[in-house]
């Protein structure tokens, strides 16, 4: 009986730690650009000024995002900071230009146990919540290992394949085209904290993701809180049309087509001076 007694209690304690613990994770990300100028009229805009304008804007694709995290559940979203000053190239102005699926207000909702997530996103001012079961990723283990910070990392990937849809304008119109590409996914992960969480989408390996690269994107992070003093309460996000992943991804392209078309010129955006943006990659 005290046996039995005994394994009940210790079971319940255990209980209770997975509830009490959380922890707060800094992320940086940064992407690549494929952004390009062509200039009919203006000779200025050389190879020179073109890695320039990549190096800049790449600078400001430089995001802080949060994840706060318990043993099951966990929201990830970007750090509010002071817009920069748009950087210039050759006295014009830099334009970003955002069609939807990624913004400032985002909140990304993973619950690990249940295998289901919330994002709570924007599509140029609307708000949605796409609700829909976590992706799985077939992870491949790896003994190599690293440091990231005071942690020893351990090394996974998984590989898939998918379809990029570029648009390009041909005699003022524009049209998609669809390229295949084989995508490789390199995660850096911990057992040292032992949550099969990460960052954005990400999760699914025994410890917490640390450093994950797709080739165009590096989230790594920077600053672990483990049990932090100002507690922590995970909060699954309620606002927004509700969709699903598949039918959010149909309307973001279909707001994209859209936003596309507003802008067509012969070559693709007429910024003056001779200065056109052409969409693609």
């Amino acid at each position: 009986m005290t046996t039995t007694i005994t394994a009940i209690a210790f079971f319940v304690l255990q209980i209770i730690h997975a509830q009490e613990f959380t922890g707060k994770a800094v992320y940086k990300t940064s992407s690549k650009s494929s952004f390009k100028i062509f200039s009919e009229n203006n000779p200025g805009i050389d190879d020179k000024m073109q890695e320039e304008l990549q190096k800049r804007i790449q600078k400001m694709n430089q995001k802080t995002f949060v994840l706060e995290f318990d043993t099951y559940s966990s929201t990830y979203k970007q750090e509010v900071t002071l817009s920069a000053p748009k950087p210039q190239i050759g006295g014009m102005k830099t334009m970003v230009m955002s069609f939807g699926g990624s913004n400032s207000a985002g909140v990304y909702y993973k619950n690990v146990q249940e295998n289901r997530f919330s994002n709570q996103t924007e599509i140029m001012g609307k708000r949605f919540l796409v609700k829909d079961k976590l992706p799985e990723y077939k992870w491949e283990l790896s003994s190599e290992t690293k440091n990231i910070g005071n942690y020893i990392c351990y090394k996974a990937t998984f590989t898939e394949e998918v379809e990029n849809n570029n648009t390009i304008f041909q005699d003022g119109e524009p049209v998609e085209e669809i390229e295949k590409e084989t995508i490789i996914t390199t995660a850096w992960y911990t057992p040292q904290i032992s949550v099969g969480n990460g960052p954005g989408k990400y999760q699914g390996l025994p410890g917490l993701i640390l450093e994950i690269n797709d080739g165009k994107k590096t989230i790594v992070c920077t600053k672990i809180i483990l049990n932090p003093s100002k507690k922590i309460s995970i909060q699954e996000p309620k606002k927004g049309k509700i969709v699903s992943q598949k039918k959010f991804l149909e309307i973001e392209k279909q707001k994209s087509e859209e936003m596309i078309k507003k802008f067509k010129t012969r070559k693709g955006l007429d910024l003056g001076n001779g200065l056109n943006v052409k969409f693609g990659g």
